[in-house]
């Protein structure tokens, strides 16, 4: 399917691993030209060569801390006026709610909740006057359930989807479209080094913690970074633009629910 995207201008934060890179890769198959940012430049230098090999598009390289003003800067002096946004920072570490101190709790509500919003003040406006705009946040399954280690995650994502609702629709009569995706089990470093602490809660090896944690999903796997990506990047087609304040749950059937 042509997406109608080719030549638009991308920015997927946190891109060198894991989902960002996967919607990177698929923006980039789309025609998308793609800013990639990770805080490891040795690693982000090898994941744009990577999709510029495999897809020919013209990739964007920042080294950056997306978290911070100055990370910021420096993508949307990239990319000044992206047509598309997908916001993406690594969550808080797996720890037991006990172990949160104030501190912790402050970063994690900025890494996943502040720094986003940041993000897309800066460039809701331009896109509407532009008349098209993709927003997509990449939030989590544990937005809508518990998981074991995540609540801080939990609290500071399911902050940015309520703040999300009202602002999509005030520019829905614009062409932007804001929406999010919620990963359940998805086979990235992040999902191994939480299969890790279960493993060391329990006292089981890797291999089991992962049988147990899969064992509970219909799908009876993990999700494939490629099939979030292409799910992306859909989102942030033009055949998507009746689409806005969603929340897009991929989980192999994990999330037992009728609605």
């Amino acid at each position: 399917m042509d997406l109608g995207i080719a030549g638009s201008h991308a920015i997927v934060c946190g891109s060198s691993r894991g989902l960002g890179r996967a919607c990177a890769m698929s923006l980039a198959r789309a025609g998308c030209i793609v800013v990639v940012n990770g805080i490891d430049p040795e690693r982000l230098a090898h994941t744009a060569a990577e999709i510029r090999t495999a897809t020919g598009a013209e990739i964007r390289e920042v080294a950056a801390d997306v978290t911070t003003r100055d990370g910021q800067d420096a993508l949307f002096a990239a990319a000044p006026q992206p047509d598309i946004l997908i916001t993406n920072a690594g969550g808080p570490p797996y720890r037991d709610f006990r172990e949160l101190d104030r501190d912790s709790m402050l970063t994690g509500v900025t890494w996943n909740m502040v720094t986003p919003i940041e993000m897309i003040q800066r460039v809701v406006d331009g896109m509407a006057e532009r008349g098209f705009g993709r927003i997509l946040n990449i939030t989590s399954i544990s937005v809508r359930m518990p998981v074991f280690g995540l609540d801080l995650s939990s609290a500071a994502r399911a902050g940015l989807t309520a703040f999300c609702a009202g602002v999509c629709r005030s520019v829905a009569s614009s062409g932007v479209t804001i929406n999010h995706i919620q990963p359940g089990f998805f086979d990235t470093d992040r999902y191994r080094g939480g299969i890790d602490a279960a493993a060391a809660q329990l006292g089981i090896s890797h291999e089991e913690a992962h049988e147990q944690r899969i064992a509970g999903v219909p799908a009876r796997r993990a999700g494939d970074p490629e099939e979030f990506g292409e799910a992306a990047a859909f989102l942030c087609s033009r055949q998507a633009g009746y689409i806005t304040g969603q929340s897009l749950l991929l989980d192999g059937g994990l999330y037992n629910s009728a609605f």
